[in-house]
């Protein structure tokens, strides 16, 4: 995925299913398009939370 589209879904009032590389579901909580990161929560946790490189992320299908 590129930094233009893990924006839209953060922004989305749609509910867009994202999975990291490892096929784990996440939710993007935060992008930071000048770095290509974006701060995820895996799975239901909230606690759970990883900064990855948005190339990781996948969007579902």
């Amino acid at each position: 995925m590129n930094v233009e589209r893990a924006e839209e879904i953060f922004h989305s009032k749609d509910m867009i299913p994202v999975h990291l590389d490892s096929g784990q579901s996440v939710w993007i909580e935060k992008v930071d398009p000048d770095n290509g990161v974006a701060t995820v929560q895996v799975g239901t946790n909230p606690g759970n939370t990883q900064t990855v490189a948005v190339e990781r992320l996948h969007e579902a299908h």
